[in-house]
């Protein structure tokens, strides 16, 4: 049987913790900043967990993760 393949997608945007859950960065941080209020920057800074009824469909696109 073939290897399975991982998305490729997902593996640049998903990592696992050590606890096996996945974490990822969150959105609206790259660029066009000027206009974004300093809080909204600071919270969005973070890493944060995959919410726990994504994280099988995350598992299954990142299989050797």
């Amino acid at each position: 049987m073939p290897k399975m393949k991982t998305n490729r997608g997902a593996a640049k945007r998903f990592s696992r913790t050590a606890t096996g859950k996945f974490k990822h960065r969150q959105s609206h941080r790259s660029h066009i900043l000027t206009k974004k209020d300093t809080k909204r920057k600071r919270h969005l800074r973070p890493i944060i967990a995959i919410h726990d009824n994504d994280q099988k469909l995350i598992a299954r696109m990142l299989p050797y993760s």
